[in-house]
């Protein structure tokens, strides 16, 4: 007889749509920034994209945040899909710096000439060691439920430690090291195989349904 493996989890990592921070080049941080316009078309365009493939998930994860509580709305609905809110993937708490310019971020708390990965941000915020430690959890808890066909709706900071932790490099000091880009509705697709312990990373920041409209 044929071995029961278990089946793999198809795991889609998905930034929210443009907000109203980031049109004003804001470091949003865990302020409660909503979609803009633009957000909410990039969100449909991708709903449509995802419907128009068939594309099927068993269950969408969202931060609790509004850019992508929207955002993971909008495509939930179109796909005729259960939404849960989870906070372990809100994005970084960007201390003191949250809501501001970089301009006026910099003028806040001028920038260190060299910095570790365990040193806050923004005063009291979540350095990258934290955040790696925290996304490190998400990916956890995310791999304790049962295999199914997820989509995580997230931001930058988090999905890009979350990556680091699939991969298991650390943070380095001065930012330094390998970047995941993930744009407005960008997303990732990974596959995960537990009787191999084997990921397979399908796709990266993906997002064909918008990149003749930006």
């Amino acid at each position: 007889m044929m071995e029961n493996r278990p089946q793999p989890f198809y795991i889609t990592l998905l930034r929210h749509g443009e907000s109203v921070g980031n049109a004003e080049s804001r470091w949003q941080g865990q302020s409660d920034y909503p979609l803009n316009d633009t957000g909410r078309l990039q969100a449909r365009a991708l709903a449509h994209r995802w419907k128009s493939e068939k594309t099927k998930f068993d269950l969408v994860i969202s931060s609790p945040l509004l850019r992508a509580k929207e955002t993971a709305g909008i495509v939930a609905q179109a796909l005729n899909v259960k939404v849960e809110i989870d906070s372990l993937w809100l994005e970084r708490d960007n201390g003191e710096f949250a809501g501001l310019t970089p301009t006026e971020a910099r003028q806040k708390i001028p920038p260190q000439p060299f910095y570790t990965p365990y040193d806050f941000v923004g005063g009291d915020g979540e350095g990258d060691w934290e955040l790696f430690l925290r996304a490190g959890q998400a990916l956890h808890t995310l791999l304790r439920r049962p295999p199914a066909r997820y989509l995580v709706v997230s931001h930058g900071g988090l999905l890009n430690q979350f990556m680091h932790a699939v991969i298991g490099v650390a943070p380095q000091a001065n930012n330094a090291g390998t970047r995941f880009r993930f744009e407005n509705t960008s997303f990732a697709q990974l596959t995960y195989f537990p009787h191999q312990h084997r990921w397979v990373i399908d796709r990266l920041n993906d997002r064909v349904h918008w990149k003749d409209k930006s």
